[in-house]
């Protein structure tokens, strides 16, 4: 487990690294200005951070020159920005940063960069007389199952918080016990949305169920990206900390 700072202005943005992050294992502190940034450097240095470029009060690139003056920069610092130029990337890089991300960062580009981060923090540690090399890996926005990109963290479904409500009575899913296993049956009385919406929230919960919660495992058994993951079980009400408690 490692300790992760996260810097972004944005609300969303900050909640959606830390489910990812904290999924994974790692404890997340969150910082939404350089300020606070600050002083979470100054209580003590993080294993590693995430720094967005674009911020109200000072931006990333003069806090991470101010770390570098001051010799706080002693951890590894991965830049993120959706509207930072190869120049500020390179700029960042030559200061200090180890990577860059571009944003809409793509999930598994962010878990690259934050393993290689931490990889990095372990090598100087045992070798703290070599600097690490600075390296430029910009993503590439990917586009969800549904064809739709991820154009903001405002406008993007991935921080949809409302979830359609199931039906009631009679036109309940209903679960059939089928020897080793649970099978599933729907009422074709059903609209069409309604019983896709019904067998999609029984299909992530079966997998939460069986994979203890994991994120990551039922990522991998679904076949789904975990940020089309998280936005699918957001829209479904799905809760995977309450099954993975259940243990359904």
């Amino acid at each position: 487990m490692a300790n992760i700072l996260v810097v972004d202005d944005e609300m969303g943005i900050r909640e959606l690294l830390s489910e990812i992050l904290g999924d994974e294992g790692h404890a997340i502190t969150l910082a939404e200005n350089a300020q606070q940034a600050r002083e979470a450097r100054a209580a003590g240095a993080p294993d590693l951070v995430l720094l967005d470029i674009w911020m109200p009060d000072t931006d990333g690139v003069t806090l991470l020159k101010e770390w570098q003056r001051d010799g706080l920069l002693t951890m590894p610092v991965i830049m993120m920005s959706g509207h930072a130029t190869i120049d500020t990337a390179v700029e960042a890089t030559r200061i200090g940063a180890l990577n860059f991300l571009e944003k809409p960062i793509a999930l598994q580009k962010l878990l690259k960069a934050v393993q290689q981060g931490l990889t990095r923090a372990q090598e100087v540690a045992r070798a703290p007389l070599v600097p690490p090399r600075p390296v430029v890996a910009a993503t590439i926005p990917v586009a969800d199952s549904g064809g739709a990109g991820m154009a903001s963290a405002a406008a993007s479904p991935m921080f949809a918080q409302a979830a359609p409500q199931m039906a009631n009575g009679s036109r309940l899913v209903h679960a059939i016990s089928q020897g080793e296993g649970t099978g599933y049956t729907l009422s074709f009385d059903l609209p069409l949305r309604e019983a896709r919406d019904a067998f999609e929230r029984m299909y992530f919960e079966h997998h939460l169920g069986r994979e203890g919660g994991s994120m990551t495992r039922v990522a991998e058994k679904t076949g789904l990206e975990r940020t089309h993951l998280y936005r699918k079980l957001k829209q479904l009400g799905v809760e995977p900390g309450k099954l993975a408690k259940k243990g359904v």
